[in-house]
């Protein structure tokens, strides 16, 4: 059995069983257990807290981790990257009030920075050459500044609402995080297999993302016109219709990508252009 460590609540949670779901693992409807098993798939999940997981899976408890790549840098355990998952965007980012004339990094010299992840602050701070003092706490960072704990502060930001409601700026960015898949990188012969059956379905649900089906019909005379005008991923797929002299041409299109070129395929005659979401797409 494959043993994931996965959030137990908080930011990652909801879009790590949503992707766990997609990739037909049905876990017990329960908020309160921490251990369950899939019913339909040889695994088994442990909530845990995100701080928490890169060690349990650098020991062995759990054989794969679902946690922020923020998370894996912080805690700095020796554990296997395989692969983003490209959901928990977020950044790591130095925030000063808002008001705060700042001429560049050399601001935080000497300066008291509050953080819940002091190694990655302080690996930036070296870097660029700063000494500063870090004063570390759990939660709530952001409130630092305002009753004099600290001058700045270092911590994750993803839409900067927070920062703005408590009147801070961001000033510095110190590493881009998301959501990735991690291991212990010690699987035995039958848990790499169950691993590749795993990476197998995320790639298919993760290709998938963005993406749409797209059908139309189309005069036979402008079917070169029309392909030229796709993006697709590979060329499309004609087939011919009842109709003499027409076809129906199917094709995949990234959904940015559409709204550009529906004005170029209709001048080319495309007609009853039908569009279609994709669940899953194996490549």
């Amino acid at each position: 059995m494959l043993r994931i460590a996965i959030q137990a609540k908080g930011r990652l949670h909801d879009d790590t069983v949503e992707l766990l779901k997609e990739i037909g693992i049905k876990l017990p409807s329960s908020k309160r257990t921490l251990v369950a098993k899939a019913k339909n798939f040889n695994v088994e999940v442990l909530f845990l807290r995100d701080d928490d997981i890169p060690q349990t899976v650098a020991d062995g408890v759990a054989d794969l981790g679902i946690v922020g790549l923020n998370e894996v840098e912080e805690k700095g355990f020796e554990v296997h990257r395989i692969m983003p998952l490209g959901f928990g965007g977020c950044r790591l980012s130095l925030a000063l009030p808002a008001a705060t004339d700042y001429p560049g990094p050399r601001w935080f010299n000497g300066r008291t920075i509050a953080t819940s992840y002091p190694g990655i602050l302080k690996g930036w701070m070296q870097a660029k050459g700063i000494e500063a003092k870090v004063h570390v706490i759990s939660g709530s960072v952001e409130i630092s500044p305002g009753i004099g704990l600290a001058d700045a502060i270092f911590d994750i930001v993803s839409s900067g609402s927070t920062l703005v409601s408590n009147n801070l700026r961001e000033v510095e960015v110190a590493m881009e995080s998301e959501a990735w898949l991690i291991s212990s990188g010690m699987l035995s012969k039958e848990k790499l297999a169950l691993l590749d059956e795993l990476l197998f379905r995320i790639r298919a649900v993760k290709s998938a993302e963005g993406k749409k089906y797209v059908l139309m019909n189309a005069p036979r005379h402008r079917v070169d016109d029309i392909c030229a005008a796709l993006p697709g991923i590979k060329s499309p797929t004609i087939m011919p219709l009842a109709d003499e002299g027409w076809c129906s041409i199917h094709t995949v299109l990234e959904e940015r990508r559409f709204w550009e070129i529906i004005g170029q395929l209709k001048a080319c005659g495309a007609q009853g252009i039908l569009v279609l979401p994709i669940e899953k797409m194996i490549i």
